[in-house]
């Protein structure tokens, strides 16, 4: 699932993906990009409460691509 929030400001965002989160239930991931910055620090740790790991990359300037991976998926 890939949710484009930007424009948006938190805590909108983090929300959106924390819904995404709590419907998928760790059977798929979900991927955030976002151009707000302070979602880097909201999203990290709610991916930790529904049991995803958190990936950030880079994609632009400010662009971020947050990845929510269900834990246990793609870990070495």
């Amino acid at each position: 699932m890939e949710l484009d929030v930007r424009g948006e400001i938190c805590p909108y965002p983090m929300m959106k993906a924390v819904e995404a989160m709590k419907k998928l239930e760790g059977s798929d991931s979900v991927v955030v990009i976002t151009d707000h910055a302070p979602c880097l620090e909201t999203i990290p740790p709610q991916a930790g409460r529904f049991g995803y790991i958190c990936e950030i990359e880079e994609t632009g300037s400010p662009e971020w691509k947050i990845s929510l991976i269900p834990k246990g998926e793609n870990q070495e």
